[in-house]
């Protein structure tokens, strides 16, 4: 069970749920690997003027600044050259490939795990500080569709590998939504997008009654927009009921062409996880094409646990554009849930898996030699900081989780324990090995 955080928003682990985030960030890393995505970092802060340039945001950057500055928040918010703390991994990398374009082999495909700071109000699935697993693929100058396909498939494979519930992509694209609403004579495509985005949260009506007082929209426009954010299959059967609304744009074609290859390829590689949902909109500007949000299912309440999308136009240096695709797994997020839910356990809350006892205070260099000798073939061990009584040994050795105690008597012969089912037996610190579910820490689903 998770605790919760001492200060709002900054959820800090206890050993062994931060031995189930680290499960989840190395199996995450492992299936980018295999998908050949290069890892990097990029720094903690970015300029004011680069964080807010897409999209509006500003109420939830943090400002950078030293204790002893005198200016208000309000200047730094004015100065573009102000220090902020980065709140996606996006715009960050936008600006990390313009400036290494030219050390860069593209499309260049990268994975990126860090922490990022959102000043938004804290509640479950809504932190403050949290890390985030990006995955991108950026070209140079044109990035072919396929990859929009392809990024889907990867944060299917890697979701499906952790110990979580079932969970659906659900799938959209911008260039069909806009399309769309130009059809219908609605030229603020944009702002319906931010209307349609609030969907879920406030519910048809309003978002009908946003669209006419806002935009203008006549009850028929919205309606006609409301109907296409209500179309959701599980296969391409949604480009016939888009056509059957009757409207016809060159851009809406385009995209319910892009939106058909990629559920086409999800039936087929990832049957059960991929849905077509037109209402899916993402709220920030800078996404021009594939767009998706990730739900569990079941805590469809926890909002979404990875979403992102197509973007063409975040990097440009000049006439010079770097196109990608990517998409962001929240791992707080994830984890929160694992742990509020018991949905996984690990199987000891150490890495330890042998402590070796002491007989005395003057055998502490004999059991360090044996402690080697174990580390040495990857067994994660400790000696014993007292020679206190067997019995005070193992009980801290249980207290610890860890499941071997190490015993070498004044002539030099070893036995090993479990202390789980009270076994005892003979062995060699140069061959021993405990089996494999015990060489390490395993973190599994629960039931």
């Amino acid at each position: 069970m998770a605790r919760t955080a001492s200060l709002s928003g900054f959820p800090e682990w206890l050993p062994e749920e931060r031995l189930v985030e680290l499960h989840v960030l190395d199996t995450l890393r492992r299936t980018f690997e295999l998908h050949g995505f290069s890892s990097i970092e990029t720094r903690a802060v970015e300029t004011v003027g680069q964080l807010l340039r897409k999209g509006e945001i500003d109420k939830e950057v943090y400002g950078l600044s030293r204790l002893q500055d005198d200016e208000g928040d309000t200047a730094a918010k004015a100065d573009p050259h102000a220090l902020a703390l980065h709140f996606d991994l996006t715009v960050p990398f936008a600006r990390y490939v313009v400036e290494n374009a030219g050390y860069l082999s593209f499309p260049f495909r990268r994975y990126q795990i860090q922490k990022v700071w959102r000043g938004e109000r804290p509640q479950e699935g809504r932190a403050r500080e949290f890390t985030q697993a990006d995955i991108d693929v950026v070209g140079d100058g044109e990035l072919p569709f396929r990859y929009d396909v392809e990024i889907a498939l990867v944060i299917a494979e890697a979701l499906n590998a952790l110990p979580i519930p079932d969970f659906l992509l659900r799938i959209n694209n911008r260039k069909l939504a806009e399309g769309f609403y130009t059809g219908i004579g609605l030229t603020d495509t944009a702002g319906v997008l931010r209307s349609i985005d609030k969907l879920e949260k406030v519910g048809p009506a309003k978002v009908a009654e946003l669209l006419k007082e806002e935009l203008g929209a006549t009850d028929e426009q919205a309606q006609a927009a409301l109907k296409l954010a209500g179309i959701r299959t599980k296969d391409t059967s949604f480009v016939d009921q888009v056509r059957a609304l009757g409207v016809s744009n060159e851009l809406l074609e385009e995209g319910l062409n892009e939106l058909e290859q990629v559920i086409a390829a999800a039936v087929q590689r990832a049957p059960g996880r991929v849905v077509a949902d037109l209402s899916i909109a993402r709220g920030l500007d800078y996404y021009t094409g594939t767009v998706v949000e990730t739900v569990l299912v079941g805590h469809e309440q926890l909002g979404s646990i990875c979403s992102g999308g197509r973007y063409d136009a975040l990097a440009s240096k000049g006439n010079r554009k770097f196109p990608g695709v990517g998409l962001s797994i929240g791992v707080t997020r994830l984890v929160s849930r694992i742990l509020s839910q018991d949905l996984a356990k690990a199987s000891r809350s150490v890495p330890t898996a042998v402590l070796v006892t002491l007989n005395s205070d003057e055998s502490w260099g004999a059991a360090q030699d044996v402690a080697a000798q174990l580390r040495s073939r990857g067994i994660a061990t400790e000696v014993a900081a007292k020679a206190e009584k067997f019995g005070k040994q193992i009980k801290f050795a249980d207290r610890r989780g860890i499941p071997f105690v190490w015993f070498t008597d004044d002539d030099g012969k070893h036995q090993v324990k479990d202390i789980r089912s009270g076994e005892q037996y003979d062995a060699d610190p140069a061959e021993w090995m405990p089996a494999e579910e015990d060489l390490h820490v395993r973190v599994t689903a629960a039931g």
